[in-house]
């Protein structure tokens, strides 16, 4: 069988990748596209940006991209990458490495100019693809007979490649939810099983993205009921998984037509009450927004509300936090699509209404500044959330007498 081109893609015949490669292929180097842009391609996935690999030093890489009026940024010299931007696209341009010294989270590199070699030190087949100027799709390491299979396996030994970096046990995970068919690959899972302790070597942060890249996927609920199965995920939550949620998250947001919501499906698989949320944010180093919305799915137990109700909610959480809760709450209280659908849609087009009263409305009324104004406010406002509000003056005058002291 002939191998598979990409010669017609059309991000492959773009101007700005066909400007980076006119610079940096030939007189004496070559420069191949690498990995998920070839990956995705031959899947018939999108591909949203391309890296690429060279035989240049990342000194000849940069001087021949500003030759070429290209700007060239040393993004990260110590493993020969160097960013090129051609007409405001960026692309990672790295020159071919062998790992020298790993420890299970960095690595040392020299720099090479064999090809297999390269290939050989990725992480799995069908990551170490590579695509020549011309198109052509070059495979070293056996990654086409994996990808048309949908395996994901590690190239070479498995228990070396982890061990020469144990995200990889995340990534495995990752990528047979995003890409893999079946079981997983015998050989990868029992590796990661023997050396899952290495996981508790790697930074709180790098595990934290990488879990999220997971939950991201739209088919991610299988692999996470494999990987709490084997062990690992009660360990990186610290936690008891509720992968049930989770599962009825997944088939909601399918039915609704809804993405999948990384921090969302967090926080229905491992949030209850708010110490939860205050757990997984020290624990996988979580941002401040994806805390505060962790916090804000605390004690969402699915009951059902009515649009009445799902207003109120509406108006003082927000839409943002509104959506979190319906769905979470949903997903724990075993909802059908139907019953969720009506207030979702309320929740983006329901006009949010500012209150059309003010201090001052109540201070015309004979109350004096000061708390007991603040008070009547408040249980104005109050008052006027349960009246569904009202807009009419009658409304409004009967909700100021009973918010009078």
């Amino acid at each position: 069988m002939s191998a598979p081109s990409l010669a017609d893609a059309a991000w492959f015949t773009a101007a700005p990748l066909r400007r980076v490669l006119g610079a940096l292929d030939g007189a004496g180097e070559e420069t191949r596209v690498v990995g998920g842009a070839v990956r995705n391609a031959l899947l018939g996935r999108p591909v949203s940006e391309v890296d690429l690999a060279t035989t240049a030093l990342p000194e000849e890489t940069m001087r021949r991209a500003r030759d070429a009026g290209l700007k060239a940024v040393p993004t990260g010299l110590a493993h020969g990458t160097v960013t090129v931007v051609a007409d405001g696209t960026p692309f990672e341009v790295t020159t071919l490495r062998e790992d020298v010294e790993t420890d299970g989270r960095h690595a040392v590199v020299r720099f090479g100019r064999d090809w297999r070699a390269d290939a050989a030190r990725r992480d799995f087949t069908m990551n170490a693809l590579y695509a020549d100027a011309q198109g052509a799709v070059i495979d070293l390491v056996d990654g086409l007979a994996d990808l048309r299979a949908h395996r994901v396996r590690f190239i070479g030994e498995a228990q070396t490649r982890i061990r020469e970096d144990h995200l990889r046990i995340l990534r495995l995970f990752r990528f047979h939810a995003a890409y893999g068919r079946g079981p997983m690959d015998a050989a990868a899972l029992t590796a990661a099983i023997r050396l899952r302790a290495g996981i508790l070597r790697l930074s709180r942060e790098r595990v934290g993205s990488e879990l999220l890249k997971l939950l991201a996927v739209p088919n991610a609920a299988a692999t996470v009921r494999l990987m709490s199965e084997t062990g690992f995920l009660p360990t990186i939550l610290a936690g008891v998984p509720d992968l049930i949620s989770l599962e009825r998250l997944a088939a909601l947001e399918a039915a609704l037509g809804e993405p999948p919501d990384a921090v969302r499906r967090l926080g229905v698989l491992a949030v209850r009450i708010g110490e939860d949320a205050a757990r997984l944010r020290e624990r996988l180093r979580l941002s401040n927004e994806a805390f505060k919305r962790l916090q804000g799915m605390a004690g969402a137990a699915g009951a059902a509300m009515d649009a009445r109700q799902a207003r109120s909610v509406i108006y003082r959480l927000g839409r943002a936090a509104f959506e979190d809760r319906l769905l979470a709450g949903a997903a724990h209280g075993a909802w059908a699509s139907g019953e969720v659908a009506p207030l979702l849609a309320l929740a983006r087009s329901w006009p949010v209404p500012a209150a059309p009263f003010c201090a001052a409305d109540l201070i015309a009324q004979g109350l004096k500044p000061g708390p007991a104004l603040g008070a009547a406010l408040a249980r104005m406002e109050e008052a006027w959330i349960a009246a569904d509000f009202p807009a009419d003056a009658q409304s409004l005058r009967a909700l100021m007498a009973l918010a009078r002291p």
